[in-house]
């Protein structure tokens, strides 16, 4: 019997699904997906804070349970907990999955390679331009 798959929202460096198959995870298809009611900061990583009337962007996968597990159990991402979320598909159809963020925001400055490179990726997945341009704004110095 094979894993069951979970749906999950990302919205960090993990939405890209060619990494994620490059490092052996199994996701399924990357699906462009849109959480209402978040937005993103940027401390040394991407979490999503609860913010009435923003939008947050990413990519919805599906991903077997253990992968999922595996993957935040990373020194770097340990601190992140899962929540249950529904996101809307860019059809509009809305979906239940989880979304992985940190309960507790970060104090220190924006991590501007971390911010770069996520909206490199962002571009690349095309993300909505206000999206991306939301990101850049932590690529740059105050």
């Amino acid at each position: 019997m094979s894993e069951r798959k979970l749906e999950v929202f990302f919205y960090g460096l993990f939405m890209d699904r060619e990494a994620l198959l490059t490092e052996g995870y199994h996701p399924g298809p990357a699906v462009l997906a849109s959480l209402s009611g978040y937005a993103l900061h940027i401390g040394q990583r991407a979490t999503l804070v609860p913010s009435s009337g923003r939008t947050a962007w990413g990519m919805m996968m599906a991903l077997p349970a253990g992968e999922i597990e595996r993957l935040y159990s990373g020194a770097s991402v340990s601190a992140y907990r899962p929540e249950a979320v529904l996101v809307k598909s860019a059809e509009g159809t809305p979906v239940p999955a989880l979304c992985y963020n940190l309960m507790r925001l970060e104090e220190s400055a924006p991590n501007r390679d971390y911010a770069r490179k996520l909206a490199a990726v962002a571009a690349r997945l095309a993300l909505p331009e206000v999206f991306i341009a939301e990101i850049e704004r932590f690529s740059q110095k105050p």
